[in-house]
């Protein structure tokens, strides 16, 4: 499938212009042109990637905002996902994460990281076919053509202390070399828009052998690494007691983190860690609206992108899917604690969503695998320049009125590899994925 569109402003590293986007036998590629035409309309910018999602929680958004007969926390709220997770089988994963992926479309996503760790089935017995979960990612990835990098997750104990998995995480478990095995059956599945790296869940649920046995398996690999860190103060005391280490050190100290490593959240770092995590060029995979919705807490940001360290955005628990949301919110979370404004931008980029989306931008292309220096690898996006938010706005005032004046629905267009899925703000498969995502929920909450 070929299509071809031309805009009046084109974003692109080098400056803004007028270009014409391309999309032909799954390459994206944006020409300049010299001057604009008649028919020129709308804003050309890079699709974004959404560098950490855990699809199947999508179904659960707004589920968990009542208050628990005990102190709410990220661990309470946890205990409600898992058991949500005890109903998913593969045939609503399917729809789940379609339905998720036509909203991520919508919104100027045009890539996703899935952090997938739910391998088996609910009593902890394997599938039949050990992919048929994550089939179920890569069917709704295609179906909706939305950029997939599938991150399968090793998931080994519940704690630092070695206890084994409760009974809840059993389907999320393999030994090593099973895990290694579901990871080259899958890598054997790659194609264009579609490529597998690794997870690990966390420090916790990944004990220092098994992690070593793994990097020593992958240095052959070129996929992306990707682990949760420091994302509650409980899992920093309890490394810390465990191994005399907070947990962003002692992954520092005993993996060899650079480039290929998305570290997600690293919210609880101190200023060593902060500043070895920017030498390193792992990219932080930062959530803010699911940080929020947890309580996790937040990032140093404004240090850490002084530091030269990289960046991208997740939609994580997906209680928000809207790469404006994160962007906002990255931004906001510093002013409210700082009492001070346009805190991510600097003197050689003073515009703050300008500066943030650029970061985001380069971080998730590495995060998802693929070349930071080529800004449309995972794809482009078309908003509309006739809307009001963006009226008399002049190249980087476009992105900052996108991102920081409000949340009208400004996508017109996406292209990804497979094609140009959305026209006129709406996905062409919405309607069927919506039918299908409505009577999945129903037969899901049936036992409620």
């Amino acid at each position: 499938m070929s299509s071809a569109a031309q805009a009046h402003r084109a974003w692109l590293p080098t400056g803004w212009c007028t270009a014409r986007l391309r999309v032909d036998a799954g390459d994206v590629a944006v020409d300049p042109l010299a001057a604009s035409g008649p028919g020129d309309a709308g804003i050309l910018l890079p699709g974004l990637p959404n560098l950490h999602s855990h699809a199947f929680q999508r179904a659960m958004a707004g589920l968990t905002e009542h208050r628990g007969p005990s102190e709410d926390s990220f661990w309470s709220w946890r205990e409600a996902m898992y058991a949500f997770a005890a109903r998913i089988d593969p045939d609503a994963l399917h729809a789940i994460a379609a339905q998720l992926y036509v909203e991520m479309l919508e919104a100027g996503y045009t890539r996703v990281c899935e952090f997938h760790y739910l391998h088996h089935a609910p009593d902890g017995r394997p599938y039949a076919d050990a992919t048929a979960m994550a089939q179920a990612l890569i069917a709704a990835a295609r179906e909706t053509g939305i950029g997939l990098t599938l991150l399968p997750t090793l998931y080994l104990r519940g704690g630092f202390d070695g206890r084994p998995l409760a009974p809840r995480q059993r389907r999320f478990a393999h030994t090593v070399d099973g895990f290694l095995d579901l990871v080259a059956a899958l890598r054997a599945l790659q194609q264009p828009g579609f490529n597998v790296g690794i997870a690990l869940h966390s420090l916790r649920a990944v004990p220092a052998d098994a992690l070593r046995a793994v990097l020593a398996a992958e240095l052959a690999a070129s996929g992306p690494i990707h682990i949760h860190i420091a994302e509650q103060t409980a899992e920093v005391d309890d490394c810390l007691a465990a191994t005399g280490q907070r947990p962003l050190a002692w992954l520092l100290d005993h993996a060899p983190v650079d480039a290929r490593w998305c570290l997600v959240h690293a919210t609880h770092i101190d200023a060593d860690e902060r500043a070895r995590l920017a030498r390193s060029g792992a990219v932080a995979g930062l959530c803010p609206t699911t940080e929020a919705n947890l309580g996790d807490g937040l990032f140093p940001l404004v240090e850490y992108l002084e530091q030269g360290g990289r960046i991208g955005i997740g939609s994580d628990s997906q209680s928000s899917v809207s790469p404006v949301e994160e962007l906002r919110w990255l931004e906001y979370g510093q002013r409210l604690t700082r009492r001070a404004r346009n805190l991510a931008a600097t003197a050689a980029r003073p515009h703050v969503g300008a500066r943030l989306f650029a970061a985001a931008l380069a971080g998730g292309l590495a995060a998802s695998g693929l070349d930071p220096d080529r800004p449309h690898g995972a794809g482009a996006l078309l908003l509309d320049a006739a809307h009001p938010l963006l009226a008399a706005r002049t190249d980087d005032e476009l992105l900052d009125s996108w991102i920081f004046a409000g949340n009208a629905p400004l996508v017109r267009a996406v292209w990804t590899q497979a094609g140009q899925m959305v026209a006129d703000g709406r996905h062409r498969q919405r309607e069927q994925v919506a039918t299908r995502y409505r009577a999945t929920l129903r037969r899901l909450r049936a036992a409620d």
